[in-house]
């Protein structure tokens, strides 16, 4: 599989950062390297830490970063680790770090993976496959009202309460739910109610929810960012700035939370106020990113 990617907010992100030729710099989720490359094209002595869990990503990076390969540090890790990542190579704090929550085109499309409800494959959603449970074995643990409260919490899901019900009633049943398209036809099933002409509408945006929930639960995604969030401005020497973009409104709640939390005690000298998000044009371009939005941070002096 080629690991292509279209980098969201690309300029954008690297005005955030201020790149200074010199500096060193870390890209905490460095999937398809588009950020990186860019980054890379801005330093002459600085250097790059790309950080990943994602092994296929690594690979994939390293090959797009290879004529700046003297600039560049790969790391097979959970961004989450981040002050132990810098000690591990020397380092105490770094001008600038640029985070990217999404997960990747190449992802998504690889049905291996059980990303999307578009491919039919094994059920997984992990982000590292050799990590945690995958979302096939969560889900059969699940209680009715657990998963209900995951599809609002993760995805503002509006037929929580049907899909709940329909998935833990099958499993009741001893049906599996193994594969992605069981899960998809059970999302349709349990819509079934709805008028014919919002039907194939809702439950496609449903199902988009519902994979988006189960991913962010089976990787912790939320609890890793809280914790990391906490951890930055000390990964940040005086000055540096810190890019980071969600896909959901609770993770861009929290990383606002947070600025605003370290601002407010003099920890961030200056954050974004207002969320950043891609032209018309850049959506016209990758759909994808239409639901992107950026904000960032500068270390107080």
């Amino acid at each position: 599989m080629e690991f292509a990617h279209q980098s969201v907010l690309l300029n954008e992100c690297i005005d955030a950062l201020a790149i200074k030729p010199d500096g060193i710099y870390l890209d905490g989720t460095l999937g398809g390297a588009g950020h990186s490359l860019q980054i890379c094209r801005n330093l002459t002595t600085g250097r790059l830490i790309g950080v990943d869990r994602d092994l296929v990503a690594l690979e994939a990076a390293k090959k797009r970063l290879y004529r700046h390969a003297k600039k560049v540090t790969l790391v097979h890790d959970n961004f989450e680790n981040v002050g132990a990542i810098l000690t591990a190579l020397g380092l105490d704090r770094i001008d600038g770090m640029l985070f990217d929550l999404g997960v990747s085109s190449p992802q998504l499309d690889d049905a291996e993976r059980g990303f999307s409800y578009k491919y039919d494959g094994p059920l997984d959603l992990r982000l590292n496959p050799e990590a945690g449970i995958s979302a096939a074995e969560r889900l059969r643990t699940v209680a009715r009202d657990e998963l209900e409260g995951m599809l609002i919490e993760n995805a503002d899901e509006p037929y929580a309460k049907e899909i709940s019900q329909a998935v833990t009633r099958a499993l009741r049943k001893g049906k599996k739910i193994d594969t992605t398209f069981a899960l998809r036809d059970l999302i349709a099933e349990a819509l079934d109610f709805l008028p014919k002409d919002e039907k194939k509408e809702a439950i496609k945006k449903s199902c988009a929810r519902t994979f988006q929930a189960l991913r962010i639960d089976v990787n912790n995604e939320y609890e890793v960012l809280e914790a990391f969030m906490e951890k930055l401005p000390d990964a940040l020497a005086p000055g540096g700035r810190a890019a980071i973009l969600t896909f959901h409104s609770g993770e861009d709640r929290l990383v606002k939370k947070s600025m605003k939390g370290l601002y407010q005690i003099g920890i961030y000298s200056e954050y974004s106020k207002e969320v950043i998000r891609p032209s018309k044009e850049e959506c016209i371009r990758n759909s994808r990113a239409s639901s992107t939005k950026m904000r960032w941070a500068i270390k107080a002096e």
